[in-house]
């Protein structure tokens, strides 16, 4: 089967590598090509443009996965929004048909739950742009592909840490850190188990759910994550104090359903997780 990434950045990439070593033609979108590894094929594309490649005519599934430019509505909607919109024209330009196209999203689009727990069936309430600009971008995929012999899935992902995302780790290295005051539960997914799970939908061969959550098994109050990273680092606990905003909201995110699937998980918690990190393992893709 050949697999499309559209969008093939260090997630991207990490899930392409895996593909190919199932045996599988893979082929990556992105705006420089040249830095993707020889077992990906690469074709320059600016999903933000109509103008995309040709699509192969054998593709049997597509990963959404971008990254917008900056950190504004705008360019969110730019990335998402029209990148999905202009994946699906390409498709349909070229006339083909996948099994299954799966976008990356983000729980960012349950906004904040007071720490309460939130599932696939929890009616998505966001509270910045950020969640709602991937609320309508999985909104037109699921639109647009209604009807259709194709089937759309919206990956959640909490956040993504793993080699070279490393921004906890930099902040008790620094002293920068700080543990809120109140309890803040976070949600986590490391970058390989990330990319194991877009592989995992792209490949089973039980019919997939239109969404899934993609976290850990143990969303983690932020002050425990910390006071273990400082731990392994062996550096201070960082200070309890004024922390700012929750990033994402303060909820707790199931991933029964991802899990009910027979997906498990190189990571289950950020310890496994960090203390793989923190070890220099794997490599960040440029």
């Amino acid at each position: 089967m050949t697999i499309l990434l559209a969008g093939c950045g260090d997630l991207g990439t990490e899930a392409g590598l895996r593909f190919a070593a199932l045996g599988h033609r893979v082929v990556g979108w992105r705006r420089s090509p040249a830095k993707l590894p020889a077992a990906i094929e690469g074709a320059a594309a600016d999903l933000g443009s109509a103008d995309l490649p040709p699509v192969p005519a054998d593709t049997t599934a597509v990963v959404i996965a971008v990254a917008a430019d900056a950190p504004t509505e705008e360019a969110y909607r730019a990335a998402y929004v029209r990148g999905v919109a202009n994946v699906l024209d390409a498709l349909n330009r070229d006339a083909v048909a996948p099994e299954r196209i799966i976008f990356v999203s983000s729980t960012a689009i349950y906004g904040d739950a007071g720490g309460g727990w939130v599932d696939e069936s929890t009616p998505p309430d966001p509270g910045g742009f950020s969640g709602r600009v991937l609320m309508e971008a999985e909104e037109l995929l699921h639109t647009r592909l209604a009807g259709t012999r194709t089937a759309g899935i919206s990956l959640r992902l909490g956040g993504i840490y793993g080699p070279g995302r490393t921004r906890l780790i930099d902040q008790v290295k620094t002293g920068s850190a700080v543990i809120p005051e109140d309890v803040r539960y976070t949600n986590r997914i490391h970058r390989d188990d990330a990319a194991a799970a877009l592989v995992h939908l792209a490949t089973m061969e039980a019919a997939p759910a239109p969404a899934y959550i993609g976290v850990d098994n143990e969303p983690a109050d932020l002050g425990a994550v910390l006071r273990f990273l400082a731990a392994q680092l062996e550096r201070p606990s960082p200070p309890v104090g004024d922390a700012g905003p929750a990033r994402g909201g303060n909820k707790r995110c199931r991933n029964d359903l991802l899990r009910s699937t027979g997906f498990t998980f190189a990571f289950p918690t950020f310890r496994e997780g960090y203390v793989d990190v923190i070890a220099g393992n794997g490599v960040r893709h440029p």
